[in-house]
C-alpha cells in the first residue's frame, strides 16, 4: 500500500476551544504535503436584532456545530487564520458559508477536490447527538474523500451520558 500525499485539505472551524488544535492539525498537513488549505467556518444567518439578543444557551438551539450569526463567523475564522499562519501554512481559501456545517464541509470539499477533510469531535454530549448525529458522524458517512477527525486533548469534552439519559 503506497501512501499519497494531500492536494487539497479543507478543515472545519467554529472558533470553539476543540477548533485551534483542529485547525494546527490541518496547517501541519498542509505544510507537511504542500497541499491547499481551505477553511471554512458554517453559520447560521441571524437577523441584526436577533444577533444582538442572542445568548447561547444549554439546548437551547438545534444548530449544533454552527455558529450563530455572520459577525461570530468572521471571528472565529480569523481565529483560525491566525492559528493556520502560524503553523506556518498558506490558505489558499478561507470561507464563510451560511448553512448546516456537515452540509456545508461535505459540499466544499466536493467543490474544492478535496483529498482530506479536518474536522473537531468530542464524544457524545447529550441523547439528541447520539439519536441526531454530530457534524463529524454526517462528515465520515457521506464524504468521499478521507476524513480526519482530531478529539480534544484533555476530558472537558467528554461527558459521560448513562444509556437511561431521559
Amino acid at each position: 500500500m503506497t501512501m499519497k500525499d494531500y492536494r487539497t485539505i479543507v478543515v472545519g472551524t467554529d472558533g470553539s476551544e476543540l477548533a485551534e488544535p483542529v485547525v494546527a492539525r490541518a496547517a501541519w498537513l498542509a505544510v507537511r504535503d504542500d497541499a491547499d488549505l481551505v477553511v471554512v467556518c458554517a453559520f447560521a444567518e441571524l437577523s441584526r436584532r436577533t444577533e444582538a439578543m442572542n445568548v447561547a444557551t444549554l439546548g437551547g438551539d438545534t444548530r449544533t456545530g454552527q455558529v450563530l450569526g455572520r459577525e461570530a463567523a468572521a471571528v472565529a475564522l480569523d481565529k483560525a487564520m491566525a492559528t493556520a499562519r502560524a503553523e506556518g501554512a498558506t490558505v489558499s481559501a478561507a470561507l464563510l458559508v451560511d448553512g448546516e456545517p456537515s452540509k456545508v464541509l461535505i459540499a466544499t470539499a466536493e467543490e474544492r477536490h478535496a483529498d482530506l477533510v479536518v474536522l473537531g469531535a468530542i464524544h457524545d454530549r447529550s441523547l439528541a447527538d447520539r439519536l441526531l448525529g454530530t457534524v463529524a458522524t454526517e462528515v465520515t458517512k457521506r464524504a468521499t474523500c478521507d476524513v480526519l477527525v482530531v478529539r480534544p486533548t484533555d476530558d472537558k469534552g467528554d461527558l459521560e451520558v448513562p444509556e437511561n439519559a431521559p
